[in-house]
């Protein structure tokens, strides 16, 4: 097996040290090389590897952060946490977390959960796991803190950066996120690890935010989209938005009254899609109805959607607002809600004519 040692170069390469280069950076055909350990799974599928660097991204308040505490309560324990499965190399065994952005209240709560979720005490420092937080730091020096933690420390195996966007100072400049990206390549590379880092996705849609989004859909080794399912608010699904292997079966968690994620069993993506029109009885319309005109009609198109979705939530069933919006259209095309101006009326002798609306 080949292993050269690695060159670590400055503004410029220095000529002296070009043939030591060289012999790095050369390929031959009768060299050797291991394939890089997987280090991360999903029910077997590998999403993360060492001399790799990967990115979770999604809308704000998708749990994002949540779903990334899942993979370092693994890469920690051991153990399978959510359907995240983490093995280190006894070498490579501690994980450096880097927030950009959050207060130290809000990141000592996710120091906490993660080990929480990797069953291990609270009480006492875990010498396996490092918590940087880099808020008050220019995105320059929050960038030299990560490499020179990753040069003092041979150990690092695992580096998640929740906060990506905060390493650079314009998200849209293309010379700025390149630099950012051959960061992320030489520090994986480098120092044999693999860097998880985090990016929201674009609020009038799901491209990841910037130039150094694109950068990232272009080489990252594995992008996973955490969003919110569009029926209910409270659960948050995960599937594999680029990856190189063949793609995992996406998953659903929620956050439990102990605020940590769990698995949603039995979470049926496309059955969930189904228009509400086709999941429930005339009984179960007329009794969310009944609740959402229970003090007469409704003025205003943003209140009537409100009234249904607190209405139809009533009955068991919450829906996000695209959803109502969609609810309200096939309910006023059935003739149970009509329309006149800008108020909205019930007509329960509608459902007399239908066989099942």
């Amino acid at each position: 097996m080949i292993e050269n040692k690695k060159i670590s170069l400055g503004e410029d390469i220095d000529e002296s040290a070009f043939e030591q280069i060289l012999k790095f950076i050369r390929l031959r055909v009768t060299d050797v090389y291991a394939y890089p350990p997987e280090i991360v799974q999903v029910d077997g599928i590998t999403i993360a590897t060492l001399g790799n660097f990967s990115a979770s991204t999604g809308k704000p308040k998708s749990k994002k952060t949540f779903n990334v505490s899942a993979i370092v309560a693994s890469a920690l324990s051991g153990k399978e946490v959510l359907r995240y499965k983490a093995t280190l190399p006894n070498e490579k065994h501690k994980v450096l977390y880097v927030d950009t952005e959050q207060s130290k209240c809000h990141c000592h709560k996710v120091l906490e959960r993660i080990l929480i979720l990797a069953g291990m005490p609270t009480d006492r420092e875990n010498e396996r796991l490092e918590f940087y937080m880099l808020r008050e730091y220019s995105p320059k020096h929050r960038r030299q803190i990560i490499n020179l933690a990753l040069e003092t420390d041979p150990n690092i195996g695992f580096v998640v950066i929740d906060g990506i966007r905060d390493l650079m100072y314009d998200i849209n400049n293309p010379s700025e996120s390149v630099e950012l990206i051959n960061d992320l390549m030489r520090w994986s590379s480098m120092h044999d690890l693999h860097i998880h880092t985090v990016l929201h996705l674009n609020k009038g849609d799901d491209n990841t935010r910037g130039h150094i989004g694109t950068e990232l859909n272009n080489k990252a080794e594995t992008i996973l989209q955490v969003t919110k399912s569009p029926f209910d608010s409270s659960i948050s699904q995960v599937k594999a938005m680029h990856i190189r292997e063949k793609e995992f079966t996406p998953f659903a968690f929620k956050i439990n009254s102990e605020a940590l994620p769990v698995l949603v069993d039995n979470y049926a993506f496309e059955a969930e899609r189904k228009p509400l029109f086709e999941v429930l009885t005339d009984e179960q319309h007329v009794s969310a109805l009944e609740s959402v005109f229970s003090e007469g009609p409704i003025v205003g198109y943003e209140n009537m959607l409100k009234s249904l979705q607190k209405g139809y939530e009533a009955i068991g069933y919450k829906r996000g607002r695209n959803v109502c919006v969609e609810l309200n259209k096939f309910l006023m095309g059935k003739g149970v809600i009509n329309k006149k101006d800008k108020t909205y009326s019930y007509e329960p002798k509608a459902f007399e004519n239908e066989e099942q609306i």
